[in-house]
Parts: C-alpha cells; structure tokens; sequence
C-alpha cells in the first residue's frame, strides 16, 4: 500500500502485484538454483575433504615409517662406524705387533750370523790350533785334545741349532699374525655389506 498527497492509504493495482510476485518467484528460483548448486559444491568439498583427510593420515603413517627407518640407519650407521674404528685399531695393533715380530726376526738373524762367523772363526782357529798342537804336543796328548775341539765344536753346534729353533718359532708366530690380519681384513668388508 502506498499513501497519497492526502493521507489516504491506496490500494496497490492487481498488476503491480503479480509483476512482484513474479520477481519473487523468479528470486525464488535463482536462489533455490543457487543452493542447489551451493550444495553440490559442498558436497564436493566435503568428499575432497574426506580424500585429504586419507592421504593426509596415510602420509602420516609413511612419514612415521620413514622416520623408524631413518632412526634404524642412523642407529645401523654408527654401530658400523664404531665397527670399523675397532678394526683400523686391530689392524694399527696387528701392524705394530707384526713390525715389532719383523725387527726381533731380524736382530735374530744379525744374532745368528754373527754367532755362524764367530763359530766359523772359532773353528778355523781350532783348526790351526790342532795342526799347531800337532807339531807341538806329544801323540798320546792328541786324543785328549781332539775330544776338545769335539766338545767345543759340538757345543757351538748345538748352540746353533737352538737358535736356528727360535727363529723358526718367530717366523711361525709372524705367519700367524699374517694369516689373521688377512683373515680381520677379509671379515670387515662382509660385515659392512
């Protein structure tokens, strides 16, 4: 209803009336479109929001074992560093020893040929000595000094093959320390595999 100049309420026209209600039901339409539409598209929100939702909780689950694995490496990781700072020191030690079993060997061997020459000298000397002696000494005294020089020569050579014994037994021991460096060496690569 709308008012006139005069203060009196008008009746509004019939057209007037339908043509608003054909807006309104026209509005009506558009906004019943319109949440049909706002629907669907909720929806589609909603399901999309559901498929993150999965993945985000199976992303999850994945970084969480990613992480596990991460943590067992790092774990796996300094165990065989450790591992292999216990074997470069076995391997230091085993060096050392074996130079240590080398430099004895040797100085056995410089012992053992000086020991040959002056047992060689010593001999020679006897040698002379008995052919001196000889000359020198009546027949009857010679047996007496043969057996000597026997017992003096026996002596030295049994004093050589004590010695000839030991340097074996060292040459036995550095074999030994070989074979188990080669075998340390040859067990590290297939524990770090």
């Amino acid at each position: 209803m709308s008012k006139l100049a005069g203060g009196e309420l008008q009746e509004p026209k019939v057209e007037q009336l339908m043509g608003k209600l054909r807006r309104l039901q026209q509005g009506k339409t558009v906004l019943e479109k319109e949440i049909r539409e706002m629907k669907s598209v909720r929806e589609t929100l909603q399901k999309d929001l559901e498929t993150f939702q999965a993945e985000a909780y199976q992303l999850e689950g994945i970084q969480k074992e990613r992480e596990e694995m991460c943590r067992k490496l790092q774990v796996q990781c300094e165990e065989s560093g450790q591992d292999t700072a216990r074997q470069l020191k076995q391997n230091k030690a085993s060096e050392e020893l074996l130079e240590q079993y080398r430099c004895e060997i040797q100085q056995l061997k410089l012992k053992h040929r000086k020991q040959r020459m002056r047992f060689e000298n010593q001999l020679e000397q006897l040698m002379e000595q008995h052919k001196k002696l000889h000359s020198v000494f009546a027949p009857e005294r010679l047996p007496d000094e043969l057996k000597n020089a026997e017992n003096t020569k026996s002596q030295l050579l049994s004093a050589e093959q004590q010695k000839l014994s030991q340097l074996k037994t060292l040459d036995e021991e550095l074999e030994k320390v070989q074979k188990r460096k080669l075998s340390d060496t040859g067990a590290a690569p297939t524990e770090q595999e």
